[in-house]
């Protein structure tokens, strides 16, 4: 005699079963691409399975998954145009100062971890904070760039520093 599955792993499964084929289709023809389609499937499934929702309560399972792949789908899309302007800035580099694959790689990686790191900060922390920070402006400067006074410039410092260690927990 078989023990049963819990619920929940008999709910993804039905789950599964019942919408992969149908949101890879929908994915492939968004993309364009049918292995990019299949893994972004993947990473869908694995998403609701880390969700903090029970799949129980998923009244209706394609928008569901829609939602969920549609928000996968536009990070694939920011991630590749990242990609797309590190290589077009790589390809302005002497052939003596390019980076090996390897830190290519790791580079990239580093790129998409900040990226969406910063992705939650309003677009106006972010601009404080990357001008701070890789441009070594101080808060007169940036107060003058963005046309605000430098305690606001403080306030969006210690904002955009609270979020960073906040995405760390």
């Amino acid at each position: 005699m078989t023990e049963a599955a819990p619920p929940t792993e008999q709910t993804l499964h039905a789950l599964y079963r019942d919408h992969s084929g149908w949101l890879q289709n929908w994915l492939r023809r968004r993309m364009g691409n049918a292995w990019d389609a299949a893994d972004l499937s993947q990473d869908t499934f694995l998403r609701v399975l880390s969700s903090a929702q029970p799949l129980v309560e998923v009244r209706e399972p394609r928008a569901y998954l829609l939602t969920v792949g549609k928000r996968l789908l536009s990070n694939f899309y920011t991630r590749r145009s990242l990609e797309q302007a590190y290589l077009a800035a790589l390809a302005q580099l002497p052939q003596a100062c390019v980076p090996s694959a390897e830190q290519r790689w790791l580079l990239l990686e580093t790129l998409q971890a900040l990226d969406e790191l910063l992705d939650g900060m309003p677009a106006v922390v972010r601009r404080a904070f990357l001008w701070s920070q890789l441009e070594g402006l101080g808060y007169r400067d940036i107060a003058e760039r963005l046309k605000v006074s430098e305690r606001t410039v403080k306030r969006y410092m210690a904002q955009a520093y609270e979020h960073c260690l906040l995405a760390e927990l």
